[in-house]
């Protein structure tokens, strides 16, 4: 008869093999940068654990590829947690704590010990120093390669529920077995529609709809686009009946107006500006000058120094060329007309166009390649110090697939990083 002891040492000996064998098998669902990312970091994290990223297309890291014309906006040279999360629209409270462990500092280090150089611009956007975003590519390609991170192409998830044995998923075709893994890491990016993220919905997450962010402004009907390629740096740009205000570098473009002040205000005033079917009227300040009577002042000093010089040959506040000249034509002021015969009539027009200049909105440009959203899995649903869904226990979330945006490409492949960085340690909630 065996005894209790001997029956202990074969019971314990059984389950220290199962233990020394077992391999931990993670799933990533998306091949975008916080796919990759968060890939990267569980296999560094658990080396002999089994990690495959799920492509659901035959293209990986597309949108890093387009970022930034091409050179990929890597992130922001700023430290500042403050400044940081007041480019988050939504997602700042949630990225403030974040940061804190893995901020802009710690994402230019990781890049630049692999391997890629980055360079700050004056606007405090990081760029490779290659100018190309296939470095950045290539860098975290590379770094899979090396910690044995399997990529699985046109593998479209379809079904995720919670079996016996870990977490199944499902293909939805014939020719690709299913998939049994102990952790899942969610890195679909932003859908455009909402039924792009139901079959999260379908297993207990709440959903706050998607609508885009990041986009410009069409005027169809505004003749200011002949100007089109002017910036003017700095404008404000707000829309009227609200308190959506954008300032920065205004780019006039075919259809309209663009630029980071455009952006900006898109970014804050996203469902604002959807619930106004993208139709109102834009307001702008070409000079950057809030106090109407120091405009005039300014305006009336040109008149002092220069009375007989025409107004096409002198431009107040730098302004771009073929743009005053627009402005004269806005207040119907001939260009060879000299600044002493402006008179306070006159002087009134250009202040207004100036300070106020009003044009229609009629819709929205947003960058198919690089599209961004204001919406996703809400943060009800995630804890956020772990990333860990709160109702399916072994699944993470990462990047724009949750409800944070920024308001620029840097900040939102910060949001990225940052966000896989935590998803990557697959810890318990």
């Amino acid at each position: 008869m065996v005894s209790f002891f001997a029956l202990f040492d074969i019971v314990f000996s059984i389950i220290w093999i199962l233990y020394v064998n077992y391999i931990l098998k993670i799933a990533i669902i998306g091949g975008g940068a916080a796919g990759f990312f968060a890939a990267i970091h569980a296999k560094e994290n658990y080396p002999d654990a089994q990690v495959v990223i799920l492509e659901k297309t035959s293209k990986i890291l597309a949108k890093v590829k387009v970022s930034g014309g091409g050179r990929c906006n890597v992130t922001n040279a700023s430290r500042s947690i403050k400044e940081l999360t007041s480019a988050y629209p939504r997602g700042g409270k949630q990225m403030k704590k974040l940061l804190s462990s893995f901020s802009t500092g710690e994402t230019i280090d990781w890049f630049e010990s692999r391997g890629v150089p980055l360079m700050v611009q004056a606007d405090q956007c990081v760029f490779p120093v290659s100018q190309d975003s296939q470095s950045v590519i290539d860098c975290l390609l590379g770094e899979c390669k090396r910690l044995g991170v399997e990529i699985l192409f046109r593998h479209a998830v379809k079904v995720v529920e919670r079996i016996d044995t870990g977490i199944r998923l499902g293909f939805g075709k014939a020719e690709i077995d299913d998939l049994t893994v102990d952790k899942v890491i969610v890195a679909t990016g932003g859908s455009p529609k909402r039924s792009g993220l139901e079959w999260l919905e379908a297993i207990g997450h709440k959903l706050v709809d998607p609508v885009p962010s990041l986009f410009t402004l069409n005027m169809p009907d505004e003749s200011i686009r002949s100007l089109m390629g002017v910036v003017v740096d700095p404008a404000v740009v707000s829309i009227q009946g609200t308190k959506l205000r954008g300032s920065g570098p205004l780019l006039i473009t075919h259809w309209g107006m663009s630029g980071p002040a455009v952006l900006k205000l898109s970014a804050f005033g996203a469902r604002i500006l959807a619930g106004l079917g993208y139709a109102c009227i834009a307001q702008v300040n070409w000079v950057n000058v809030k106090n109407n009577e120091e405009v005039a002042e300014h305006l009336w000093s040109l008149v002092r120094k220069h009375p007989k010089k025409q107004l096409s040959n002198l431009k107040p506040y730098d302004l771009p060329e073929r743009l005053w000249l627009f402005m004269l034509g806005r207040c119907g002021l001939a260009e060879d007309k000299i600044w002493a015969d402006l008179g306070k009539k006159g002087i009134h027009k250009l202040v207004k166009v100036l300070t106020n200049d009003e044009y229609h909105v009629r819709g929205k440009t947003t960058f198919k390649e690089e599209f961004v959203t204001c919406g996703g899995v809400s943060w009800e649903s995630i804890n956020a110090m772990t990333m860990e869904s709160l109702v399916f226990p072994g699944m993470y979330f990462t990047g724009e697939v949750m409800d944070i945006d920024g308001i620029t490409g840097g900040y939102n492949f910060q949001a990225a990083w940052t966000t896989a960085y935590f998803a990557g340690k697959l810890l318990s909630g």
